[in-house]
């Protein structure tokens, strides 16, 4: 059986992840809250989430920031990490740190 090239498994596990249907580049766009809004939006509507829907969303873009590692610009990264806060915010969940 062919291996998968390493490179490209996080890209097809979001892709094509069985948690959350997410909109297209969603983790390029660059307004947080829009970011934090449309996970939501997705965690909220699957079907087939297993953990609770801010679990889901948290993990996804947790997962994104981890899987993209050094390509992800600095402006970029500082963008999902406010979608976390805006994301914890939107589901009554206390701000990192606070």
């Amino acid at each position: 059986m062919p291996q998968e090239n390493p490179h490209h498994w996080s890209h097809q596990v979001t892709e094509t992840s069985n948690a959350l249907d997410l909109d297209p580049g969603v983790f390029t766009w660059n307004d947080p809250h829009k970011i934090a809004l449309s996970l939501k939006h997705s965690a909220d509507s699957s079907e087939r989430c297993k953990a609770e829907p801010f679990a889901s969303a948290m993990a996804m873009l947790n997962f994104y920031i981890n899987r993209a590692g050094k390509h992800l610009s600095a402006p970029q990264r500082e963008v999902l990490e406010k979608a976390k806060d805006e994301l914890r915010v939107l589901y009554g969940k206390p701000r990192h740190g606070g």
